[in-house]
């Protein structure tokens, strides 16, 4: 792999790791000080607290794992580090996919209506159904852990310098793609809630509609919170769509063609999904996208104030 290829991998890598944590790291900020502030914290602020701290620790794992592999990749070939690497970032990565899947789940018992009684049930008690949502999660996080290990100790083989791949190390294609099709059923479960809540919205979103058009009503609020929350639902389900396909083609494709810069695209698309969705956060709550607006102004203000004062000097 030539140098280039080298410092072209990192700086990616680096700047896609400071922009996750400086968007992450600004939701755990703002609600954090609005929780110390109140003196409380509202389930959904809970969740973005949650969902912000552990991508931002997803995204360490990724930085050190793109150094390890960028610079020293040698120390793979032990297994250890490998194996360390391998469950933190199963561990963050499990955290904030179902932080994620629980804030889709807030919203869709909160915003949207329906009559059904077992629906306004679930709406009554909608902080105890997202705390058992993330807590039965953890039912499956040891099934995650086998495969993503069982997929790991084949990625450790290929995890060395091209030079010192041979044709001698014979890996039983079937077998790891079964692997990898079974770590891929890991991310079912989250991926069908949050589309299940989706379409709910858009349900309840069509009702709603047709109910204010009968009655000669103009858009309301709870139209623009259903538009909102479709929008933020939607922007996770595509984005982790992308994150997972490609996560698994990168790794098939990789030991197909054994080409180490694979692995390294790979690394590159796995930091988009927790560093992109931030901002999508940001945009779509009015709190935090208030406070990043007041916060680009105060920038601006400050940069054209030192401005003044260096022409004020000349």
């Amino acid at each position: 792999m030539s140098f280039g290829m080298q410092v072209s991998f990192l700086v990616v890598a680096t700047g896609e790791f400071i922009l996750g944590i400086l968007g992450n790291g600004f939701i755990g900020l703002v609600n954090c000080i609005a929780w110390v502030k109140n003196g409380k914290v509202s389930s959904a602020d809970f969740i973005l607290i949650g969902l912000s701290m552990a991508r931002m620790t997803q995204l360490w794992v990724i930085l050190l794992d793109s150094f390890v592999m960028g610079l020293f990749p040698h120390l793979y070939t032990v297994g250890k580090l490998a194996k360390v690497v391998t469950l933190l970032w199963t561990l963050t990565n499990h955290l904030a996919t179902w932080f994620a899947t629980c804030l889709s789940i807030f919203y869709f018992l909160k915003i949207a209506n329906f009559s059904q009684f077992f629906f306004i049930w679930l709406k009554w008690r909608v902080n105890r159904v997202v705390l058992v949502f993330f807590t039965g999660s953890f039912f499956l996080l040891p099934v995650n852990f086998l495969m993503q290990d069982a997929v790991s100790e084949w990625m450790n083989v290929y995890r060395v310098p091209e030079r010192n791949m041979t044709l001698h190390l014979d890996v039983n294609n079937i077998f790891y793609f079964k692997n990898l099709l079974l770590l891929s059923l890991t991310y079912i479960i989250p991926f069908l809630l949050s589309l299940i809540s989706l379409l709910l919205l858009f349900l309840s979103l069509v009702r709603h509609t047709k109910n204010l058009q009968l009655s000669l009503t103009a858009r309301d609020s709870s139209t623009e919170a259903h538009r909102r929350a479709m929008k933020m639902v939607t922007s996770f389900l595509l984005l982790f769509i992308i994150y997972v396909i490609s996560n698994l083609v990168a790794c098939w494709i990789f030991i197909k063609i054994q080409k180490y810069q694979v692995m390294m695209l790979l690394m590159v698309i796995s930091t988009m999904f927790p560093s992109g969705h931030s901002f999508i956060l940001i945009l779509g709550n009015s709190k935090l996208r208030q406070h990043a607006s007041r916060l680009l102004w105060h920038l601006k203000f400050s940069e054209r104030n030192k401005t003044f004062s260096y022409i004020d000097t000349i």
